[in-house]
């Protein structure tokens, strides 16, 4: 999943322009190179309604949480729609920043947003470290072992490719086998889709494919623009964001690949999860909800209804 940050470094075309110019292949040189330029796309800036907070979701509060009017909220700001910084490098903005501050409204509590690398996020819950993260998790049997989940988007994976996409790749695993393809560490297309399309491709007597795991999205998708991968499978809607607005690359053509719900995570029973979950059941009914889809160009296909929200 993960994709380009907007606004804190240069859209993916001009990553691989300056890594030509100065001869850097080494992660630690890329990001030496990922600074703004006037080029950066801008970020959507309207305006989404206000809540106010409902007392019946109040009283769902455990006491601690409510005390300390706070929600402490875990999240890789690296993932635009979803999440990424603003052009202060330091404001998280996106679907789940908008999507997190109308629950705080209907709850009565301050959002605080806690960066953090997304594969460190569901050890960062189960500690204790935050109350809850917003980052753009596919829901998963094997997830849900270790967290307790409230879906709020639904969506599946998809392939970015040079634009034009020359060698005709899609989610078919067919396309993939002898190629070298990027995905992130940690990420449901990382951890489960690539290794089954790699044993497909060995089943099918093909060459494997060269599955290559980056710290972030973004950091595959300079490795797209460089030539060092030749695609990049991660969140659909993610993807086809950033393909829109930055013309660095494209959404291969085929729709998305296994929809499978997104949720906000809490640590494995948490005492806050009735809440959360009540707050998000009312939130996808609100006006707010439909326009931080809106704003942020992802489609109503992608929107979920409260009977979709609980997940047992």
């Amino acid at each position: 999943m993960r994709l380009i940050k907007l606004g804190s470094i240069t859209i993916a075309a001009s990553a691989a322009l300056a890594l030509t110019l100065t001869g850097c292949t080494d992660a630690s040189k890329e990001a030496a190179n990922d600074t703004k330029t006037s080029e950066s796309p801008k970020l959507p800036t309207e305006t989404i309604s206000t809540l106010k907070a409902d007392p019946a979701l109040e009283a769902l509060l455990p006491a601690n949480v409510k005390t300390a009017g706070t929600l402490n909220v875990a999240t890789d700001p690296t993932y635009a729609p979803f999440e990424v910084y603003a052009d202060d490098n330091k404001t998280v903005v996106g679907l789940d920043a908008d999507l997190a501050e109308s629950l705080g409204q209907l709850l009565g509590l301050k959002v605080t947003f806690v960066p953090s690398g997304f594969d460190n996020i569901i050890p960062g819950l189960s500690s204790g470290k935050y109350d809850m993260a917003m980052s753009a998790f596919s829901v998963t049997d094997e997830r849900k072992q270790n967290a307790d989940f409230v879906v709020y988007h639904q969506s599946g994976s998809g392939v970015a490719v040079p634009t034009g996409n020359p060698k005709k790749l899609s989610m078919d695993p067919m396309t993939l086998c002898g190629k070298t393809i990027g995905a992130e560490k940690g990420s449901t297309q990382g951890m489960e889709i690539m290794p089954d399309f790699n044993k497909q491709c060995e089943a099918a007597g093909k060459e494997s494919i060269d599955i290559k795991l980056f710290p972030g999205t973004d950091k595959a998708i300079t490795a797209l623009s460089s030539g060092r991968v030749e695609g990049v499978v991660s969140g659909a809607t993610g993807l086809g964001y950033q393909a829109k607005i930055t013309g660095a690359f494209d959404l291969a053509e085929g729709g998305d690949y296994e929809p499978k719900p997104t949720g906000l995570v809490l640590p494995k029973g948490s005492d806050l999860t009735p809440a959360i979950t009540a707050a998000m059941e009312k939130l996808v009914t609100e006006k707010p909800y439909h326009e931080a889809f809106q704003k942020w160009g992802i489609n109503d296909s992608n929107e979920v209804t409260p009977a979709q929200v609980p997940v047992k």
